[in-house]
């Protein structure tokens, strides 16, 4: 029935002031009330509908995805948008579109590696959208390994011009998004070549296209590198294939920001150190943790409304059936879920002051915390990806069948989010980086160089590999100082474990490829820690509000026991817990899910999503389910018709075969 909220009894439970929680999932008052104001300007303006769009061919869809960022750009014009309200109005359209690398990898690659010359230049144009930029780094055959890039830039003195040459079928740019039918310009990722050596992978900027007639430039073959995973997902961007037959561009057209080419050919070294380039990784990486919380609590929104709506089993005298959320099995497979959505918001929200801290040290021309920055942001990349790419699939499980339906949301949402643990670091490799800098940080232990930052605990490595957990209930594990060095000692302890083993071998190297895997494990450990502590000072904090931090509290329990019930292996045979130990904690997190059962919807309705934004009919806010769900397959076009399309062609003569034989 429209109009009944079919969800009002579970909102009526909540313990806890579901406004002042929306602030608090925001980041603040002024965060809040922006992305209130930009969801909702979205959601009811018909120009960003998304209907019908997982059943459009690609060619129609990436029509109207083209159709929609012009939309888009029109009312940040006509509204004199601020550039944040731009950003939020582009997120909330929720579209991959090649306006995602033009602003979000493309401009700030101009304004982290180009000279103030470079900006003044090239950054109108792209603010203006007089140019459209794409970041072609990635090759057919090199990803991870930026190093071993093919495609090469090699001076000419004589024309004072830098070459771009695909020497081979593996250099060809492949990926980058936009740059498929859309870019006219790329930040160009090339081998730096001048007077006969090679200096390494440097950026250019590349114009790709006519700004007249959008046809490639002479030398220049560029198309799209065809269909992906999904329906919709991902094939609204034009990721693309890119190769050059010596295109010639000017000297002033390196960025040169950190090194340079002279007229004469000479490779100069800047004033400004390299690491400031760290920064934008930093920016970039900070981007993705908040979008895996975006993408984690939208896939936990839609599983936890469904798991209340449904219902299945245990009914009583003909009473209802028992709701899905109230059995024991759903609440361990949804409940950590919904805690890891606010765990990785507030290490998100932490990863934000990091980008700013790093940003004035490099100011500074401070470069101390540059390494552990590095560290764990790579780490946290690939930690909080992968669990929610996990966790989207997860929550489609956890809607039973119905959630394999595109109409659920959830099968888009999964498709557009797993490219995630790939681009920016492959998951796994990243980790590898992480378990370098713990190696490194272990063995500068006994030489006075105090670990900081993430790694201060290493500087107790004595008393972690030495303590024993002291629970001796389960109540304890309520308890942030016994939960904290749980997670210190385990991550201590596998640390050393891998440098112990590692200091085994002569050479380092393969010792580090032989223990690849157990170096992974202790770099995931140390990068849960990272995200529980983050946890437990968000608690530490004033928070305002009924009943808030109380519910923050519980949240923290089910992530970090979870996390503990599941790595129990790890935390047993570090020896720093006791197997009933282990069953207390376990003990423990049954009952906080108890706790939490009561305010399930109202959590993830402080994520203020609107129905627009999760796009979804298990997910809606009223809970009105069934009903839309038989409305929307009879608006499939495949029911347009009760006869398909090649019956009388196909099974028309089948079945009167069948017939035939029947009679024999």
């Amino acid at each position: 029935m429209e109009g009944v909220d079919y969800l009002a009894d579970e909102r009526k439970k909540a313990g806890f002031d579901v406004d002042e929680m929306k602030i608090v999932w925001a980041g603040s008052r002024h965060d809040f009330e922006l992305t209130d104001r930009i969801s909702k300007l979205v959601a009811n303006d018909p120009g960003f509908s998304k209907e019908g769009r997982t059943m459009l061919p690609r060619k129609e869809l990436f029509k109207n995805t083209l159709r929609k960022a012009a939309y888009a750009w029109k009312r940040i014009i006509e509204l004199r948008l601020s550039q944040e309200e731009a950003t939020m109005l582009r997120r909330y359209v929720d579209e991959p579109a090649f306006t995602d690398l033009h602003w979000g990898m493309f401009i700030p690659a101009l304004k982290g590696q180009g000279t103030d010359k470079q900006q003044e230049k090239w950054l109108p144009l792209a603010y203006k959208m007089q140019i459209i930029g794409c970041y072609a780094q990635t090759e057919l055959g090199h990803g991870s390994n930026v190093q071993g890039l093919e495609t090469t830039a090699t001076f000419d003195p004589q024309t004072d011009e830098f070459v771009i040459h695909s020497p081979t079928l593996t250099s060809s740019k492949w990926w980058p998004g936009g740059l498929g039918k859309v870019s006219t310009h790329a930040v160009v990722y090339a081998r730096l070549i001048t007077d006969g050596k090679d200096y390494g992978v440097n950026g250019f900027i590349v114009q790709l296209r006519s700004l007249e007639d959008h046809k490639p430039l002479p030398g220049v073959t560029v198309g799209d590198i065809g269909m992906k995973f999904g329906n919709g997902a991902y094939n609204s961007m034009d990721n693309g294939v890119l190769s050059f037959d010596h295109v010639r561009i000017p000297r002033d057209q390196m960025l040169m920001r950190v090194s340079q080419v002279t007229k004469e050919g000479k490779y100069v070294q800047s004033d400004i150190p390299r690491q400031l380039l760290y920064g934008t990784m930093v920016y970039v990486r900070q981007s993705i943790v908040a979008d895996a919380s975006l993408a984690m609590s939208r896939a936990v929104c839609i599983a936890t409304r469904y798991s209340a709506v449904r219902r299945q089993f245990g009914s009583q005298n003909g009473g209802q059936e028992t709701q899905v959320i109230d059995y024991k099995t759903q609440q361990n497979r949804l409940f950590p879920l919904l805690a890891s959505a606010y765990a990785f918001r507030f290490v998100g929200e932490w990863l934000k002051w990091l980008y700013t801290d790093v940003t004035q040290r490099l100011a500074a021309n401070d470069f101390s915390t540059l390494p552990e920055a590095h560290a764990c942001t790579a780490g946290l990349k690939s930690l909080t990806t992968s669990a929610t790419a996990d966790g989207i699939e997860e929550c489609r499980k956890l809607c039973g069948g119905h959630g394999y339906l595109c109409s659920s949301g959830l099968p888009e949402l999964f498709a557009v989010y797993v490219p995630a643990c790939t681009y920016e670091g492959d998951n796994v490799v990243l980790q590898l980086q992480v378990a370098r800098f713990l190696m490194k940080t272990i063995s500068q232990l006994g030489t006075g160089k105090k670990p900081v930052g993430t790694v201060s605990y290493m500087g107790r490595i004595e008393h972690l590999m030495q303590c024993r957990s002291d629970v001796k209930q389960a109540e304890d594990w309520l308890k942030p100082s016994a939960v904290l060095e749980a997670f210190e000692a385990r991550s201590a302890r596998m640390s050393v474990a891998c440098a112990k083993n590692l200091s085994k071998f002569e050479n380092q190297e393969e010792g580090f490829a032989e223990l690849a895997a157990d170096l992974v494990e202790a770099a995931i450990a140390h990068c849960q820690l990272i995200v529980v502590s983050k946890f437990i000072e968000k608690l530490q904090q004033n928070i305002p509000g009924r009943g808030i931090k109380q519910q923050l509290e519980v949240l923290c329990g089910i992530y970090s026991l979870f996390l503990l019930h599941k790595h129990q292996g790890d935390f047993l045979w570090t020896g720093y817990i006791t197997s009933k130990q282990g069953s207390l904690a376990n003990d423990q997190l049954r009952a906080l899910y108890s706790q939490l059962r009561p305010n399930a919807i109202s959590l993830v309705d402080a994520f203020n999503y609107t129905d627009h934004y999760l796009d979804s009919i298990l997910g809606r806010y009223d809970g009105n389910v069934y009903p839309k769900l038989y409305e929307a397959a009879w608006k499939d076009p495949f029911n347009k018709s009760d006869i398909a399309d090649g019956f009388h062609e196909y099974i028309r003569p089948l079945l009167k075969q069948q017939l035939r034989t029947a009679k024999l």
